[in-house]
């Protein structure tokens, strides 16, 4: 028995409004559940990414389900995988849209990611897969 894929992330921002709407104009994701002032849901692929109000998903009161509470503080960290011959036109998109991107990485294995920030100040990071030795058919089948 083991764990076999991540099947949901998390990040907070107290402004849920305006982060999600950087996700939706910035990335191109679609958001399939909203709770104004608690949280949206993404989907990606197959998989979810969140966006909570860290103040709200403290509260237990604010959830009509039973889950712990949680939140964060400070800057957070997500990686998206983009294709290799789309990171370029990644690195236009956002330049076209204004977003400062923080730093561009070639790693030593040939892997290479661009760095941004949400409106929230999270770390968002555009990656090949093979960054982490994973072949892009296992990503975008």
């Amino acid at each position: 028995m083991k764990v076999r894929e991540i099947l949901e992330c998390c990040l907070y921002a107290e402004d849920l409004e305006e982060t999600a709407d950087w996700y939706a104009r910035i990335l191109g994701l679609e958001a399939f559940s909203n709770t104004p002032d608690r949280h949206v849901f993404f989907r990606i692929g197959g998989r979810c990414f969140f966006l909570f109000n860290p103040i709200a998903t403290q509260d237990a009161s604010q959830t009509r389900f039973p889950v712990p509470t949680h939140g964060a503080s400070g800057p957070g960290h997500v990686c998206f995988a983009v294709a290799a011959d789309e990171l370029d036109a990644w690195r236009d998109s956002l330049n076209e849209k204004f977003v400062e991107i923080e730093r561009e990485i070639e790693w030593p294995n040939g892997a290479r990611s661009i760095y941004v920030r949400d409106p929230a100040r999270n770390s968002v990071e555009l990656a090949t897969p093979s960054l982490w030795g994973i072949e892009e058919d296992a990503c975008f089948p």
